[in-house]
């Protein structure tokens, strides 16, 4: 016969979820999912307020810096650049004095122009010099710096690398500045003219210091502009009176289109560094480096 049990009826658990909530509700404690999409607004808020903040230093930075570049003023196209405004006259007799005046001079346009402050000083003196020996020459100092920016970046280039050299307190290139060798490959070829002895090189010449002097060149119109008793074509000083000299050879008169352009093709033939050293020399007419 069949048992007829009672049978216990099945247990039914509670909802957690539901239990939880309902805790959480009696006991004061606050909703965690209230809580967590709270959480979420604020990240996304902040993350906002991030991406808004650095657009805008980004638009600042933009900003100062187009407005950095229309500051600059036109650069004119004529041959020969315009004068920067002379050197002051010093009595090259006078070391210490000299010194003094043209430091005075170049200080507080050396930064401005971004010029090396030894080498600002050396192009104003080889202006002074030239301007008591051949005064009919019209050379001025920024076509100098404009042929030393293109040439080494006044004293900066070591050969390979612009701003891997400097000029120390002296006007001397640390290290010495050796161009490539002249072989003809990419570049004029110049056999050795000196043995070695200026550039270590005993078959090809190449390029020296600041201005970049071959040899050949500096043996005919180097010059001791620092009068320490050696024609350095490592001196920044020796370097630019040097050029100044080689620029006012053979009776050019650099006021005039065709004596300026004859003599930085005495340097370089090429009609694009004709062109690049005019473009410098004229940024530092107007008061501004070169871009």
């Amino acid at each position: 016969m069949a048992s007829n049990r009672y049978r216990r009826p099945q247990r039914i658990e509670p909802n957690e979820s539901l239990w939880e909530a309902s805790e959480a509700a009696d006991s004061g404690r606050p909703n965690r999912g209230l809580l967590g999409g709270c959480g979420f607004f604020v990240v996304v808020v902040a993350l906002l307020a991030i991406i808004a903040l650095v657009g805008y230093l980004v638009a600042g930075f933009v900003s100062g810096k187009n407005n950095a570049e229309s500051d600059r003023l036109p650069v004119p196209t004529d041959v020969p650049p315009k004068a920067a405004a002379p050197a002051p006259t010093v009595d090259l007799e006078d070391a210490d004095a000299s010194y003094q005046k043209l430091l005075d001079w170049a200080k507080p346009k050396s930064e401005e122009l971004n010029i090396p402050l030894q080498a600002l000083m050396a192009y104003g003196k080889a202006e002074v010099f030239v301007r008591a020996k051949t005064p009919e020459c019209s050379l001025s100092w920024n076509t100098l710096a404009g042929l030393g920016y293109v040439e080494t970046r006044h004293g900066t280039y070591d050969g390979e690398t612009f701003g891997a050299a400097k000029l120390n307190d002296q006007g001397i290139a640390e290290p010495d500045i050796i161009g490539p060798q002249l072989n003809g490959e990419g570049f004029a070829k110049v056999d050795d003219t000196d043995d070695g002895r200026l550039d270590g090189d005993r078959k090809y010449d190449r390029a020296l210091g600041p201005m970049q002097f071959i040899p050949e060149s500096w043996k005919i119109y180097g010059v001791d502009a620092d009068n320490d008793g050696e024609k350095n074509p490592q001196s920044v000083y020796d370097a630019a009176a040097s050029a100044a000299v080689l620029l006012c050879s053979k009776g050019r008169d650099l006021s005039t289109e065709g004596g300026w352009t004859s003599a930085i093709k005495g340097y370089n033939l090429s009609d694009r560094y004709v062109a690049d050293v005019r473009d410098a020399a004229a940024n530092y007419a107007l008061g501004q480096s070169p871009q």
